[in-house]
């Protein structure tokens, strides 16, 4: 199997063990069911663009993405 994937694999994994709760704190922030899951789908996509090898604090990681964005 590819090393690529593996990483990619443990990734989303480890995305979507914070999902739920960064889905609250945008719906917290925005109000809004449907702009929550956007928000976290935005989040997915910058942890992916971001080179996330190195981050070892997630959950901090995606609440500073968030608080940038909002």
């Amino acid at each position: 199997m590819d090393a690529g994937v593996d990483a990619g694999d443990a990734l989303a994994r480890r995305f979507e063990e914070h999902r739920p709760t960064l889905r609250a704190v945008a719906y917290r922030m925005l109000g809004s069911t449907a702009e929550a899951e956007d928000a976290a789908q935005e989040a997915w996509l910058r942890l992916q663009r971001s080179g996330a090898d190195g981050i070892d604090e997630l959950a901090a990681w995606l609440r500073t993405d968030r608080r940038r964005c909002a």
